[in-house]
């Protein structure tokens, strides 16, 4: 079973190698020598470098206390979620499944290995708790691949203890600056190392090849760009409406990606933000047909129907789990009769741990990791029609006005329905619209400010109240069905009726507000 433990840290390099007196930085007590350890550690990845474009390191490493596979997702920069299993001779299956969408179906080889001789202290509290672990590590690196080379330095390390303040890591930051000590010019050693190996290395290559923007596969990066000829500026800035919808979905794309693992590890919300990075490329290829050619990104949107309603089985039963513990949570004694919590517990256990399995499996499936390559084959290169070269202001409003209307009349329809199912639906599909003009609004917002942000707001505000109607109606169904359930065990079901009660009547209460609210949001609409 993998470990994962968050890693903050910083480095450091200097043209002497030595450390100054850290007993002066504030709140260091005393420094222990711990001593030097020998590191021998081999890095993974595909021919084409596909995680350290994603600044995401593999290695399989021996020596030191922590000898075994490191798995390292990039956080922030210096923060770093660092997943652990047992030393073996071949990688484990388990972070074989962690760097799956960001490798798909290539081969997993060593590329480099580094040896080195870490000379440890740790920085100590008055109370000898320790505060930092401070290395100097001496570094020899090999290249694995090509016709790379070797090459040697010598970094400093100051990785912060478990749950320490990261404000500590300032002061001792401000002790090495004034000791001569300046932060390394790269993110990692594996990042100096690619750098400094390869064959090019003597011909002025940069030694830090992390990327700006991690979570980008190859398609994109490295050496890969988009085909087309409008092209946003060389800062990345978009320019045409073309550029401006690509960028959107290409930060679904990323979102995708950097996801896959946390929902493989069922990281709370990660399938939720999954789901929803899902809608939003479904919903862009549909909004923006007059910048995206239909016949490429049709397909692609059946597609991504399918990951959404697979990813739900997970979702939706998370968020009525969350919204009938709490309703139960707030009766008050005298209305909970029978083992209604633990039968609710139940219930969602069993639920969560069989959705999880298939979301799990689905992630694993060919036609989910063919998804990925064709997003990444759409953003190489992208199949714009005319429109997409045009100014984006015009086309992009003209696109969220259109989804707007579609909402109008959706809206308008449903509170002309009288209560009960058909309007149920009828609200159903129009928060399902909501949503689309939501995320028109996102794509467009860059070029738009002002008027597309506020949309945003006002989408978001009309999709809570259309959204928990929407719950209570999934509430009363589980309810009912909980209900069925306790009564054939011998059980009291009063109280599934009481919240049963309660659920239409905050259905009751999101179909009163929604007339005033619509109103309000139609009348401000500026597209």
């Amino acid at each position: 079973m993998a470990d994962t433990k968050r890693e903050i840290e910083r480095k450091y390099e200097s043209d002497d190698t030595g450390l100054p007196d850290l007993t002066r930085v504030p709140g260091v007590a005393s420094v222990r020598e711990r001593g030097v350890t020998h590191l021998d550690a081999t890095y993974h990845d595909t021919a084409d470098e596909r995680l350290a474009a994603s600044a995401v390191t593999l290695r399989r490493r021996t020596g030191g206390s922590d000898a075994g596979w490191h798995l390292k997702f990039p956080v922030a920069p210096g923060v770093r979620d660092e997943i652990q299993a047992p030393l073996s001779d071949t990688l484990p299956d388990e972070l074989a499944a962690l760097v799956r969408s960001r490798v798909r179906d290539r081969d997993l080889l060593p590329v480099v290995r580094l040896r080195s001789d870490r000379d440890v202290r740790h920085l100590l509290d008055a109370d000898g708790r320790m505060l930092a672990e401070v290395s100097v590590d001496t570094v020899h690196a090999e290249r694995l691949t090509g016709a790379g080379g070797t090459a040697r330095w010598t970094e400093i390390e100051v990785e912060l203890a478990d749950d320490g303040d990261p404000a500590f890591l300032d002061k001792v930051e401000k002790r090495l600056r004034k000791a001569g000590v300046r932060p390394s010019a790269s993110a990692s050693k594996l990042a100096r190392a690619l750098a400094e190996t390869a064959p090019d290395a003597g011909e002025g290559r940069s030694a830090d090849t992390t990327p700006d923007t991690a979570g980008t596969p190859p398609a994109t990066a490295p050496g890969a760009a988009p085909r087309h000829k409008h092209r946003p500026r060389p800062d990345g800035t978009p320019v045409t409406a073309g550029d401006h919808v690509l960028a959107y979905v290409r930060a679904q794309r990323d979102a995708l990606v950097e996801l896959d693992p946390a929902v493989r590890q069922d990281v709370p919300d990660s399938v939720h933000r999954m789901r929803v990075a899902t809608r939003r490329l479904r919903s862009t290829f549909r909004t923006f047909r007059g910048v995206l050619d239909r016949a490429t990104t049709d397909p692609l949107a059946d597609d991504l129907k399918w990951l959404a309603a697979e990813l739900g089985l997970d979702r939706d039963q998370e968020v009525l789990a969350e919204r009938l513990t709490d309703a139960l949570g707030a009766l008050p004694a005298n209305q909970v009769t029978g083992p209604v919590s633990d039968r609710l517990a139940t219930w969602s256990a069993a639920r969560h741990k069989g959705a999880h399995h298939e979301v799990v499996a689905i992630l694993d499936s060919r036609r989910y990791l063919t998804l990925l390559d064709t997003l990444d084959a759409l953003l190489a290169d992208p199949p714009l029609r005319k429109r997409a070269g045009a100014k984006p202001r015009k086309v992009l409003a003209k696109a969220v006005r259109k989804d707007f209307d579609k909402l109008a009349g959706l809206v308008t329809r449903a509170q002309e329905l009288p209560p009960g199912p058909e309007r149920d639906t009828a609200l159903h599909e129009a928060r399902k619209k909501t949503k689309r003009t939501r995320y028109a609004a996102e794509a467009a917002a860059p070029a738009l400010g002002a008027p597309a942000e506020e949309a945003v707001r006002d989408m978001k505000a009309l999709q809570s109240l259309l959204g928990d109607h929407q719950d209570s109606v999934m509430a009363r169904r589980t309810l009912r069905e909980l209900a069925a359930v306790a009564h054939a065990a011998g059980e009291s079901d009063f109280t599934y009726g009481v919240l049963h009660a309660r659920e239409e009547h905050r259905a009751r209460a999101a179909e009163a507000a929604l007339p005033e609210a619509w109103s309000s949001i139609s009348r401000e609409f500026a597209f």
